[in-house]
């Protein structure tokens, strides 16, 4: 096999036109035979084979820098770099699903939240400028919906404004996003895709100088690059110069040769210029081609020869809440719902089949989003936002200064909250308590089974005066967990026994990790430690009753799927000072530290996060409150 032997990019340089074909081919089918065994991003990479390889023979990466937007169509140019090895693609200690640093110097940014390629490409072009680096070269592909994203197009403001400055921006023109991309950018590239005339007039025009002796190739890469006027006339690529950039294009995208030459164009300029690709998502595989819906954007493990996957999962968090969003659509004709660009991931789609009228698709735009949303709740309605926990980072300004500020009814939605773990440290949801408990008047509730969630999304609809979040984990929605009292708004999972008097430990168990604490409680039980085990529901604010309640137990224990920086143990920690109620309390939770690619139990059990470090720790804090130990356990693993 060809892509054995290649071990860098350079290798790349000595083979031929038919083998370069020979090695797409065989990276394609690499890809589907690694990806379903593993599960990962297959669409988007299928589909810029020819692209990526292109890339590395007119770019000397690590020295010219070649960098992806958004880093999941990245496999390719792993496989090109020298890492062959997808067996534990995005398990502990194998691949990471995006660029990483710490796998090779090819990888510059590790990027996995979009629209971001084109601000970190214009700072290197600057810093290469500013060191006189003039052999240097920056190659920055954005696709896959990421040209949506409004930091693209700050980006490109700055980037045109600098004439001499060479940069090379290779749109990637799918279509997609997870979905069909949307918008007026959307409307533009599609123009200019189904505007062949300028293409076929250059091809007829290729076949006669090509066979013209010594002028022929000069002459037809002269004629490829001319000027505006006869390429408006015949594509209007307009806007793009009207930004004062360069524009070659459109470029069949899986034409090695067609790539190369308009690459090396753009290369030799002295300026910003963008390369527009055109290329397919879930290309040369037939079952990716046929799914209308993501076109294979991210599979699990799947049958490599049908696509279809190898087990169905019970029931998950996303479906159940897309489920309740049909049900309340049904109920409230005032119910809208948004999404940036994963209808389906959140679990979007079936409103939207129910409801095409009442869903709106912003792309890949958090930011607008939110002020959309703030927008649609001052029109009368009441939006519902779903987004990626990880995801709402991008928008803290505006759910603070647009919605909280001016007090709308919106409802943010946050799936996979929490450790997440394969996708790696950009993708776990583990600041979003922390970063919204700074927001007045903000609501935010943990749901901690099916039940909680339904009946949380109806609470946070009925709020019109507030931004209401609910957050839920990645994955199959666990078992009921049945209340067994209520204090306040406060659901009481577990009690003592009716003879103790002063319960040792109130643990205050947040959302999906309510299993796992009456693990805890279990544990602590047989150890002779009593135990309330309480579910605030509703995490901010804190509830009123819990101060009164904590100050009848000897020490109080909050668990959270959460950054423990700022999270809902130091909002509970706050609200106990401020009622005058001074007992112990120990917070557990996800250490303020990147965490690395893994399942999301081994993640949780290499930062403490389990039911035996738990018990054990407030063993030994209870045992110190007892005069039994002289010294107290860390709190948590960091």
């Amino acid at each position: 096999m060809l892509l054995t032997r290649i071990k860098g990019p350079r290798d790349l340089d000595r083979l031929s036109q038919e083998e370069l074909d020979q090695l797409a081919a065989e990276i394609r089918s690499f890809l589907v035979d690694a990806v379903s065994k593993t599960g990962g991003h297959l669409g988007p990479n299928l589909g810029v084979v020819e692209l990526t390889i292109a890339l590395h023979r007119v770019f000397d990466s690590p020295k010219d820098k070649v960098l992806f937007d958004t880093g999941h169509q990245a496999y390719v140019h792993k496989l090109l770099t020298g890492r062959q090895d997808f067996g534990n693609l995005r398990a502990k200690g194998g691949l990471s699903g995006y660029p990483s640093r710490a796998e090779s110097d090819h990888d510059v940014i590790e990027n996995s939240h979009a629209s971001t390629v084109l601000g970190w490409a214009d700072g290197i072009a600057k810093a290469n400028e500013v060191l006189g680096r003039e052999d240097h070269h920056v190659a920055a592909v954005i696709g896959d919906g990421a040209l949506t994203g409004g930091m693209a197009w700050e980006a490109l403001n700055n980037i045109a404004a600098a004439k001499d400055r060479p940069l090379v921006i290779v749109v990637n023109d799918n279509e997609r996003s997870y979905g069909p991309t949307i918008g007026g950018l959307a409307n533009h590239l599609a123009t200019l895709r189904t505007t062949d005339g300028y293409e076929r007039f250059l091809a007829r025009g290729k076949d006669l100088l090509e066979r013209t002796p010594v002028v022929g190739k000069p002459l037809y890469e002269t004629l490829h690059g001319a000027k505006k006027g006869l390429k408006d006339f015949i594509a209007p690529q307009g806007m793009f110069e009207d930004l004062g950039l360069k524009y070659i294009g459109p470029i069949d995208g899986h034409d090695i040769e067609a790539l190369e030459s308009a690459l090396q164009r753009a290369k030799r300029f002295s300026g910003p210029v963008i390369v527009h690709c055109l290329t397919q998502k879930g290309r040369g595989y037939e079952p990716a081609v046929q799914d209308e819906a993501d076109r294979f954007h991210a599979v699990g493990v799947i049958h490599p020869d049908t696509g279809l996957p190898v087990s169905t999962d019970a029931a998950s968090w996303t479906s159940v809440f897309a489920d309740e969003m049909v049900r309340l659509g049904k109920e409230r004709k005032d119910i809208v719902a948004i999404t940036a660009a994963m209808l389906q991931p959140v679990g979007l789609k079936k409103f939207a089949d129910a409801y095409p009228d009442r869903i709106f698709d912003v792309g890949i735009a958090e930011q607008h989003g939110a002020t959309s949303a703030a927008g649609l709740a001052t029109g009368g309605a009441h939006p519902v936002f779903a987004v990626y926990a990880t995801f709402l980072n991008r928008a803290f300004d505006q759910v603070l200064m647009d919605v909280a500020l001016h007090k709308c009814g919106v409802t943010f939605v946050l799936d996979r909250a929490g450790v997440t773990g394969t996708d790696g440290a950009s993708h776990n949801g583990m600041w979003d308590m922390s970063i919204l408990q700074v927001v007045p008047g903000l609501r935010l509730a943990a749901p901690r089974d099916a039940e909680q969630l339904r009946a949380q999304l109806n609470e946070a609809v009925l709020v019109k005066d507030a931004p209401t979040v609910v957050r839920f984990s990645k994955g199959v929605v666990g078992p009921a967990v049945p209340a067994v009292g209520r204090v306040g708004g406060m659901d009481v999972l577990r009690t003592p026994a009716a003879e103790v008097t002063r319960p040792d430990v109130l643990l205050v168990s947040v959302g999906a990790l309510a299993p796992m604490c009456l693990e805890i409680a279990d544990l602590l039980d047989k150890q002779g430690i009593s135990t309330t085990v309480v579910d605030p529901r509703w995490v901010k604010p804190v509830d009123e009753a819990l101060a009164p309640l904590a100050d009848r137990h000897r020490v109080v224990v909050t668990v959270e799927d959460n950054s423990r920086a700022g999270g809902v143990g130091s909002a509970v920690a706050q609200a106990l000072r401020d009622a005058g109620v001074d007992v112990p309390l120990r917070d557990f939770g996800i250490p303020q530290r990147f965490l690395d690619h893994a399942s999301r139990k081994e993640v949780m059990a290499e930062i403490g996060l389990t039911a035996p470090d738990i018990a054990r720790q407030v063993t030994g804090l209870v045992a110190k409150l007892d005069g039994r130990y002289d010294s107290e356990p860390a709190a948590a693993v960091d």
